[in-house]
């Protein structure tokens, strides 16, 4: 008699429920993936914003200041002494602007290898494209000539939100200025507060920038 012994070499695949199993499986772990993705490119791109809009902030109050610290008043030579600056409010925040005769106009250095006299204005207009935030224009023209033409605007940043300007004459602090009601000698301050608030990119809030710049030519004549 001959024993035979049979074995099930059948192959077993995988059920419906298993394959869907695995799917969903699968589904969560990319999800998990690909929102993992998305917020370290939202931080980098936030990240690059904030950068843009520091590096530009500290630039418009590097140049304001310079151009300030230029500004004239000397017996030495016959000059055009003009400093007006005036405080406004708007926009839950100050909008103040300023007009200046300065030898630090196109980033110069102002006392020693100083270009000739020029007017330089800064002010703040709405932008038209954003509620709320403001152009920072910057015009300036010639300050010798008597008929200096139409003078050169320039928009330096799109996104402030305000721009305060103090005033210092030795005693005391003021919020605004005027070179033609002062005596001679005594017509610019010694020292100007700037502050700038700036909106970030993406809604990541305000950006403030201070400074306060000393006016040479200013001190010597108090």
């Amino acid at each position: 008699m001959t024993l035979r012994i049979r074995f099930n070499t059948a192959a077993h695949g995988f059920t419906l429920i298993e394959i869907m199993l695995a799917i969903g499986v699968l589904g969560v772990i990319l999800s998990m993936l690909a929102s993992s993705f998305s917020i370290v490119a939202h931080g980098k791109v936030h990240g690059e914003g904030r950068l843009d809009a520091n590096r530009e902030g500290r630039a418009v109050l590097w140049q304001m200041s310079s151009e300030i610290r230029g500004a004239v008043q000397t017996p030495v030579a016959l000059s055009h002494v003009l400093l007006i600056g005036n405080g406004r409010f708007g926009n839950n925040g100050p909008l103040d602007t300023i007009t200046l005769s300065t030898l630090d106009a196109s980033h110069q250095r102002s006392l020693t290898g100083g270009g000739a006299e020029s007017v330089i204005s800064y002010n703040l207009v709405p932008n038209p494209d954003h509620n709320g935030w403001f152009l920072l224009q910057r015009t300036q023209q010639s300050g010798l000539l008597l008929s200096p033409g139409a003078p050169a605007r320039f928009v330096l940043a799109d996104n402030l939100l305000s721009l305060h300007i103090r005033y210092y004459d030795g005693q005391r602090w003021g919020e605004s200025w005027d070179s033609s009601s002062l005596p001679r000698g005594r017509q610019l301050p010694m020292t100007v507060a700037l502050e700038l608030r700036m909106a970030s990119p993406g809604g990541g809030g305000a950006m403030d920038y201070s400074t306060q710049v000393t006016v040479p030519m200013g001190i010597t004549q108090w």
